[in-house]
């Protein structure tokens, strides 16, 4: 069954995916990531100037299909639906929704932020993975 964690009260969720990708990825994790193609592509954007001196390689998969092998290798996949990346460990929704195929994943990380709309949708989605028969873990993140 896949582990569910959220991640709450995160002031920045595009910095704190930056931080969240790279620690994961020096661990020799490969991660899909998931919400809507905005957040995808800001994110995107993010990832390329989110540190100076060190390139987090990542790949943005908006179909099925990754073009060529180096693409497959990249530690980061940005993936529009979560079936997209299923081949790979972790699962990083920055979606208001539940991803739809995160059971295809050995863990999955829900990031909130401390916006009081996007905290109702995590409180959603806590509750829908409750009644699935997850026992999600919550994750206090200090600013």
């Amino acid at each position: 069954m896949t582990e569910v964690e959220f991640h709450v009260n995160v002031p920045d969720r595009l910095q704190y995916a930056c931080r969240l990708l790279r620690k994961a990825s020096r661990k020799g994790f490969r991660v899909a990531v998931t919400g809507s193609p905005a957040t995808l592509n800001e994110l995107d954007r993010h990832l390329w100037r989110f540190e100076a001196e060190e390139f987090l390689p990542h790949v943005r998969v908006a179909s099925a299909g990754v073009e060529s092998s180096g693409q497959r290798r990249s530690p980061v996949w940005l993936v529009d639906e979560a079936s997209l990346g299923v081949e790979l460990a972790v699962l990083v929704n920055l979606g208001d929704q539940l991803a739809s195929g995160f059971e295809g994943y050995r863990r999955l990380i829900e990031v909130v932020s401390d916006d009081d709309t996007e905290r109702d949708a995590g409180r959603q989605r806590w509750k829908q993975y409750l009644a699935r028969g997850y026992a999600p873990r919550k994750h206090e993140v200090a600013s």
